[in-house]
């Protein structure tokens, strides 16, 4: 019965379905992929599909569906380290802000709207101007970013659950205050900070899109859907699917993580749960 209930809800099912494509392509990619996605071949340069293009070739005569199925790697591992340092950051500062309160709550509280108020381009290029561009400033850049949802979330249910019943119970049975968050109130907020993660991957993707298009993320020769955008920009008039490929995998990733993520709402919250 628990198999059957999110199978049976719609866009938990779609998105997972294009999450598990995603997954997929990029772990096909480390063994196989119909071209090199590094290989260039000038005389076969912005072609058309074709049998032995499905996407065609980009301006060095590369094989834009090798380079599709490469770039998921980038959006993925791109995601989930700026997912993983927003989450365990902003959860580190929402426990200390939301359980011991008082001047520490506030201190943080104006650091993380400090925070919120400095977009991840602007923090890529502060970092870019110390450092050299690369993936990992957008890694860094991105996870910032989300820093101050996780602290807001992670602390509004800590200063909910402080106050239940079974808190105050297990606090004045001598229960110390470090298994006290570990064991009675960090587990009771893991399903809404599971939900921000589903929900902050698709953005974490856009994000890595954008920077690498601004020349602040991924570096040539390197495959990253952003960056292919960026390069096919100069060639539409001549190879118009250049665009529509590496643009197309990002709509439909974007698409299925969100759809995921609002499953996941539904289904972990009792209220709208079918």
């Amino acid at each position: 019965m628990r198999l059957r209930r999110p199978l049976r809800h719609a866009t938990f099912a779609l998105g997972a379905a294009v999450t598990l494509i995603l997954i997929s392509t990029a772990a096909l990619s480390f063994v196989w992929t119909p071209w090199d996605p590094l290989a260039m071949s000038i005389g076969g340069r912005l072609q058309g599909p074709s049998a032995t293009h499905p996407f065609g070739t980009d301006q060095f005569g590369r094989d834009i569906l090798s380079r599709v199925m490469a770039g998921a790697v980038t959006s993925i591992a791109v995601g989930v380290i700026a997912v993983g340092i927003g989450a365990g950051v902003g959860i580190v500062i929402g426990i200390a802000s939301g359980w011991v309160g008082g001047w520490l709550d506030e201190a943080l509280m104006r650091l993380v709207d400090a925070v919120q108020g400095f977009p991840a381009i602007l923090a890529a290029l502060l970092f870019t101007a110390v450092f050299s561009p690369g993936i990992a400033i957008s890694m860094v850049a991105i996870g910032i970013a989300f820093v101050p949802a996780f602290a807001r979330l992670t602390r509004a249910s800590f200063l909910e659950l402080r106050a239940r019943d079974f808190v105050i119970a297990a606090a004045a049975l001598g229960v110390s205050e470090p298994r006290l968050v570990g064991r009675h109130v960090l587990p009771n907020t893991l399903a809404p900070l599971i939900v921000q993660a589903t929900t902050s991957f698709p953005v974490a993707i856009l994000a890595e899109a954008a920077l690498a298009y601004l020349g602040l993320g991924t570096q040539p020769p390197h495959p990253a859907w952003g960056l292919m955008l960026k390069d096919a920009q100069n060639f539409l008039s001549l190879s118009p699917s250049y665009a529509l490929f590496p643009g197309g995998a990002i709509a439909v990733t974007v698409l299925g993580l969100n759809l995921l993520g609002d499953g996941l709402r539904d289904l972990l919250d009792p209220k709208t749960a079918p």
